[in-house]
């Protein structure tokens, strides 16, 4: 196989039960090199599982998981990913650099590219004026930059992010998707976990969402959002053939009073709205085009799948 052609990270049939419970069924995914993606789902649906499983520490039950073109049991591949786990404990009776000295050691890195490449984390995370502070002295958001320093110590094809803003404030979270961005400028693929949809939403290439342990929508995240446009309007005098028209050009149409919602299926739709209204001898005062969000898109999708 060509390694270096292969996708970041690919998923066939992967299943994980614990006793009566499925916690992963049937996950197949395929995440290309240099991409971010985004790994969604409610609380239990299996997205730690999963990323254990991608990781080694959780034997799969069934079915095949690579990275980079090998089986996820190769060591010689995990010297070319990062992770930081959403669960993290860390040795806090080190050092800044001494913690991430450690790990680079731990990844195979010569003594000479540890020297250059601590400071360099320790600035990309903004600890650089803390290198010899100690981890116990470290607030939870500090820890957290700390474990984004050791998950893009070794310069990694692929990082895995569980979580990587839970413990930060918004100018922390801000700092962390502006490091995601850089790093995927270099080449990076990121594989990214987080209950924050609208740090997803700004970051994001393509996204996954799962619940009970099975995919139940992905693709890419312009084309997911694009199919949720909606429409605003505030129409008078509309007839009963108008409201037709509406309804024939609309994906769904909601009516409270002289105020309508329109889900449409592109933006070509919008102006066929305008030209409905007008030549149905109604009066439109207000028409607002408007995409749902990347929560809208998810509760709708978990809702679904529920029933």
């Amino acid at each position: 196989m060509d390694w270096a052609a292969a996708p970041a990270v690919e998923t066939v049939g992967l299943r994980k039960v614990f006793g009566s419970k499925v916690a992963v069924d049937s996950l197949t995914l395929t995440v290309e090199r240099g991409e971010v993606f985004g790994f969604l789902g409610p609380n239990g649906a299996g997205k730690t599982t999963a990323i254990k499983m991608l990781m080694g520490l959780v034997q799969p039950t069934a079915g095949q998981a690579r990275i980079l073109g090998r089986p996820v049991t190769d060591l010689s591949m995990r010297r070319h990913i990062g992770f930081l786990p959403e669960h993290f404990r860390f040795h806090d009776w080190l050092q800044a650099t001494e913690f991430l000295d450690w790990h680079g050691e731990l990844y195979g890195m010569s003594p000479a590219e540890r020297r250059k490449r601590i400071p360099e984390v320790l600035a990309a995370v903004g600890l650089a004026d803390v290198p010899h502070q100690r981890l116990h002295t470290f607030s939870k958001g500090m820890l957290q930059r700390i474990g984004l320093a050791q998950a893009l110590l070794n310069h990694p094809a692929v990082v895995f992010l569980d979580e990587p803003t839970s413990a930060l404030d918004p100018l922390g979270r801000r700092d962390v998707r502006d490091l995601i961005k850089q790093v995927k400028a270099e080449g990076v693929t990121v594989f990214l976990n987080s209950h924050l949809l609208s740090e997803i939403e700004m970051v994001c290439d393509r996204v996954a969402i799962i619940d009970h342990g099975r995919v139940v929508s992905q693709g890419r995240l312009n084309d997911l959002l694009a199919s949720q446009l909606e429409v605003d309007l505030r129409v008078e005098g509309l007839s009963a053939e108008g409201l037709a028209a509406l309804q024939a050009l609309s994906a769904s149409l909601s009516v409270t009073g002289d105020r309508l919602q329109a889900a449409v299926r592109q933006e070509e739709d919008i102006p066929r709205l305008v030209e409905a209204v007008v030549s149905s001898g109604a009066h439109l005062y207000e028409l607002t085009p408007r995409r749902r969000s990347l929560e809208d898109l998810f509760v709708r999708v978990i809702e679904e799948a529920e029933r």
